[in-house]
């Protein structure tokens, strides 16, 4: 994370009342409550404004940072500086308002004695996990001490959350959401109750004035398939490198899918085939699929519905889906460095997923499907999924 003192600008427009704030912008690392204290060192920001544009990042480092804030009485906002053409000595600032905070960020804004969130600033949040295998979490190994680290972070941020006068619901939607959805944003109403906004004044920074003088306000059926990563699947004769991961949505657990990549007609196309069981409550089915979006580098595309069908009493719903997908974007995928996929649903019941899906095991498994289809003797059968989700049979997944 970088720090700047800056200055509001141009000079005409505010005279004896330009504001005057601190830029902070990037990633929060355990080295940052350290650069922070190095920047305030010899600079006069007691009781001044701070403006955050971060998507997070330390644990330990966020709360070493709001506490730093805190001991100066500093006020918190969301806010993106940027450059104004200036004459003279005077390098001169706007802080714009359509900037984000999210993750670990989140929790920094608590350090300010006051804190002011933009109508049009965005604030997210999310599950804290070990940085190293959140590109494909489901697919990693996690040793007791991993445990142990997670829950430490976790016990830390609570205890800092109520040294902040924060409240117990900003930790409790953090840890719902999952690393494997995206973040998620906080309506103004969440700000309010969960204390993050103490002002709805839009953020104004504070003048020159202002900083000489400290603020005081208080505070269907499926095969086996593998859910640890991507791995070759037979079923029937027919082979396909598939990948089981959770539904959820906002952390609960709505059910499951599988992926299944398999030989296309031609070499330059695979066919993907999604096939999803979705639970509902209260003794109804959950509504049928409409969508199916997968996303990958950069492109979209959408998959052909098959089936929706409730099945086991009205109470769960198994679909289907699949499409052709040019060659050249799953070689991609199966590059020997993380790579990410994105499938998004939606259903008739309104209800919608997004699931952030990584490629551990595939880079592997790849050169075993594609000396499959060289041969184009085991391409994968969607009629085969069809079948049994009709029939209502269904297998324990493992």
């Amino acid at each position: 994370m970088h720090f700047e003192l800056r200055l509001e600008g141009p000079a005409k427009a505010c005279g004896n009342q330009c504001r005057v704030w601190v830029s902070a912008s990037g990633a929060i690392t355990a080295d940052t409550p350290r650069d922070f204290e190095a920047f305030a060192r010899n600079r006069n920001i007691r009781g001044g404004l701070i403006a955050f544009d971060s998507d997070g990042g330390s644990v330990v480092g966020a709360i070493a940072l709001g506490r730093a804030l805190r001991r100066l009485a500093m006020t918190t906002t969301v806010g993106k500086t940027i450059d104004l053409a200036s004459s003279g000595e005077d390098r001169r600032s706007a802080l714009l308002p359509n900037a984000s905070c999210g993750s670990m960020c989140t929790f920094v804004l608590l350090g300010g004695i006051e804190r002011r969130v933009p109508l049009q600033a965005r604030v997210f949040v999310h599950q804290i996990w070990l940085g190293n295998r959140r590109d494909d979490p489901t697919a990693a190994t996690y040793s007791a001490e991993d445990l142990a680290l997670v829950q430490r972070d976790v016990g830390k941020l609570a205890q800092y959350t109520m040294e902040m006068i924060g409240t117990v619901d900003l930790l409790e939607a953090s840890l719902k959401i999952p690393p494997w959805e995206p973040m998620y944003q906080l309506s103004r109403n969440e700000l309010r109750n969960m204390r993050l906004v103490t002002s709805d004044d839009g953020g104004a920074a504070p003048t020159k004035a202002a900083l000489k003088r400290v603020t005081t306000i208080a505070n269907g059926v499926r095969a086996a398939v593998n859910g640890r990563g991507w791995a070759m699947n037979e079923q029937s004769g027919s082979v396909a490198l598939a990948r089981r991961h959770p539904l959820t949505i906002r952390g609960s657990d709505v059910g499951s899918f599988d992926l299944k990549l398999s030989c296309g007609a031609t070499a330059d196309h695979y066919n993907v085939t999604y096939v999803e069981t979705r639970t509902g409550s209260n003794r109804h089915a959950p509504g049928s699929l409409r969508e199916v979006l997968i996303t990958l580098g950069g492109t979209s595309f959408p998959l052909k519905i098959i089936s929706s069908r409730s099945i086991e009493n009205q109470t769960q719903r198994d679909s289907l889906a699949s499409a052709q997908v040019p060659a050249a974007l799953i070689k991609r995928f199966a590059e020997p460095i993380q790579h990410t996929m994105r499938v998004e649903t939606s259903s008739a019941d309104e209800s919608s997923t997004v699931i952030q899906l990584g490629n551990a095991g595939f880079a592997r498994n790849f050169p075993d499907l594609t000396a499959s289809c060289d041969g184009r003797t085991a391409r994968h059968d969607v009629s085969a999924e069809i079948r049994p989700v009709a029939e209502g049979a269904r297998e324990t997944a493992r």
